[in-house]
């Protein structure tokens, strides 16, 4: 989604909401402001390896790179309207294209290969967010910002209909549907021990069609039942069940987001940062003054908030840790 933000507020300190926020910041925490070279700056990914952050500027059509020797610079242009990326466990980047409406993974050699692009024999609308569970599986979503906003993509039509969650398992090649009743499916994040589901409902942005939702949501993740009843059936993959309200975010939308090893949500909302406990209560919240698509924990310690903001990227030093980073 493309946004015209306000200026950048480069040292915005946070805001505590709750006690308990105090314990996530380091002692006089406030966002810095690390360079403003994008339109859309989106997708934000730690390379542990390279000490080097990664960023999607969607509507340039290109990835930004950063680190603290060389700054804010152009990493590779021409890449398809790239969005949200993770790591997988060997270290490749595996990344969301709006424009080949696919995921894609990039190896260390800077080959690019398409992981997964169809579902039924029907072309994917065009994936967003991603993340890799503990057991490899990639789960995305898929709403319909690259083929209906034109500064995202190539202009197309949802050839299966809808905006899903899917879990692509590379071993089999199953593509299965895993969350259905969110209206525009945008981030999402598993708690730390991946009991737990959560994704941003972002169908209050201006597209054609939309609601009006401004949600986090979260599932349970179970193990699934497939190929029969009684002593014939097989173990199935996760599912996502029991979907429920997280949080509502009160300043804009909830695009992206991530958890730390506490369980507590670091959400964009709006022009601003907000931190959810794990029971939903608001903990922190730190104002950008643009528009945040989207954050990512890196640095040494896996301790620092990058923040993907409109034009620029932004830091927050904080005590927390990020969940899910293998490579610490």
């Amino acid at each position: 989604m493309t946004s015209t933000s306000p200026a950048p507020v480069p040292h915005s300190a946070p805001s505590v909401l709750d006690p308990r926020g105090t314990a996530l910041l380091e002692p006089g925490a406030r966002l810095e402001h690390l360079g403003t070279a994008s339109t859309w700056a989106e997708g934000p990914l730690w390379l542990p390896a390279e000490q080097a952050l990664l960023v999607s500027d969607i509507p340039g059509d290109r990835v930004l790179r950063w680190s603290e020797a060389e700054g804010l610079v152009v990493h590779r242009e021409g890449v398809e309207f790239t969005n949200g990326r993770t790591l997988d466990h060997q270290g490749r980047v595996v990344t969301c294209s709006h424009g080949r409406r696919a995921v894609e993974r990039t190896a260390a050699d800077g080959t690019t290969e398409v992981l997964v692009d169809s579902y039924a024999g029907a072309r994917l609308n065009s994936p967003n967010d991603v993340v890799v569970a503990s057991d490899g599986a990639i789960w995305f979503t898929d709403p319909p910002y690259g083929i209906s906003v034109e500064v995202e993509g190539h202009e197309g039509h949802r050839e299966y209909g809808d905006n899903f969650v899917f879990r692509f398992e590379e071993a089999t090649g199953e593509l299965r549907v895993v969350v259905t009743d969110v209206e525009e499916p945008n981030g999402l994040a598993f708690s730390p021990d991946e009991s737990l589901l959560y994704v941003a409902d972002t169908s209050a942005a201006p597209t054609p069609g939309n609601g009006d939702h401004r949600l986090i949501r979260v599932y349970d993740v179970l193990t699934g039942v497939r190929g029969g009843r009684g002593p014939q059936a097989r173990p199935g993959g996760p599912v996502a069940k029991n979907g429920r309200v997280f949080a509502t975010v009160e300043r804009g939308l909830a695009d992206g987001f991530r958890v730390d090893r506490g369980g507590n949500v670091w959400t964009s909302d709006g022009d601003a940062v907000t931190v959810f406990a794990p029971d939903g209560t608001r903990l922190l919240q730190v104002v950008v003054g643009e528009v945040v698509a989207n954050l990512c924990f890196g640095g040494p310690e896996g301790r620092d908030v990058y923040v993907a903001a409109s034009t620029s990227v932004y830091r927050l030093r904080t005590r927390a840790v990020g969940a899910g980073l293998w490579w610490l």
